[in-house]
């Protein structure tokens, strides 16, 4: 039997990023950074990031995700800048008011870990490096450095920005590559929900799309009627990977496949054919580990800053701008 054309196309995107994975990744928009970025500025880093994100993440195994949503949510806002970390100020409401960021927690281990640095070696460590790597260690894959952070955080981008959950495939497909990401990092990225949890109130309306008690089609009829069962409130959270949802396996796609996807979002993978055949592909853990490091990396280079000519600078404090 011979292999579809969408197939074969995916086939031959797939090969493009492994030769970029072999070369460091990222298509040249990690310009500046570097994986031994603070080997002789700031030597303990990693020992120091790991050691304190390894230990939150053992009193609460929930910190995984959220510290790994909170990288996904700063860098499609204004880029990989710690925009999302800073405070409102008068006048002002920053990226964290967004609705969108409500749910977003860890906040504290990255102010923990920016006292240690600071410590360390003050004035040397972006807070941009430290939600990367914070992220890093929540799952594992290489992390490049060399971010500053910025200066500029409005609740009204992160409300424009941000991927919804209730996207369909063509939107999401628009909001990736209008950040250079393809339809791989789509597929890959989606994949951190096979931790995590997402509110009732987010997925809600597939449980009763037209206000009769009818289910959203595209989800499995018994999976649907546990997650109603579920549901008892809207501030309920319910598991996003229905296999092992505290796990960093693949078991999420397993689940897209049948039709277990818990969010819109999730489910539009499956309407187009290219992204279909990823899902597929990312069912074998080895291949998904592979792309979604790749991919990680890529959206870590997201709007770079990396000057302070440009606008950057090393926080001393990550909720707020330094004094002039």
């Amino acid at each position: 039997m011979k292999p579809s054309i969408n197939a074969v196309l995916v086939s031959l995107l797939l090969l493009i990023d492994v030769v970029s994975v072999c070369h460091g990744g990222g298509g040249g928009r990690g310009g500046g950074l570097s994986p031994v970025f603070y080997d002789k500025s700031c030597p303990q880093i990693d020992r120091i990031v790991r050691n304190i994100t390894w230990s939150k993440v053992a009193e609460n195994s929930t910190m995984a995700p959220k510290l790994l949503r909170m990288h996904y949510h700063d860098c499609f806002v204004r880029g990989c800048d710690a925009s999302l970390l800073l405070d409102s100020t008068s006048g002002n409401p920053a990226e964290k008011e967004a609705i969108q960021n409500s749910n977003i927690r860890g906040y504290e281990v990255i102010d923990e870990i920016k006292t240690r640095l600071e410590e360390e070696c003050p004035g040397i460590v972006s807070c941009a490096d430290i939600v990367a790597l914070v992220a890093r260690d929540a799952v594992s894959y290489q992390v490049l450095t060399g971010r500053k952070d910025g200066k500029v955080s409005l609740s009204s981008e992160a409300s424009i920005n941000l991927p919804s959950a209730g996207a369909n495939f063509t939107t999401l497909y628009q909001q990736f590559i209008g950040l250079g990401l393809n339809i791989i990092d789509l597929v890959a990225l989606s994949g951190a929900h096979t931790i995590g949890v997402a509110h009732c109130a987010v997925f809600q309306r597939r449980l009763n799309v037209t206000g009769k008690g009818d289910i959203d089609p595209t989800l499995d009829p018994e999976y649907a009627e546990f997650v109603r069962t579920q549901c008892i409130n809207p501030a309920v959270a319910v598991a996003l990977d229905a296999n092992s949802s505290a796990s960093f396996d693949s078991h999420y796609f397993a689940g897209l496949r049948q039709n277990k996807g818990l969010l819109r979002s999730d489910a539009a993978l499956l309407t187009d054919r290219r992204s279909a055949h990823i899902v597929r592909r990312f069912e074998k853990f080895p291949v998904f580990m592979t792309y979604f490091g790749n991919s990680m990396k890529k959206m870590g280079s997201i709007g770079l800053i990396t000057r302070e000519e440009d606008g950057g600078e090393i926080r001393k404090n990550c909720r707020v701008v330094n004094a002039n």
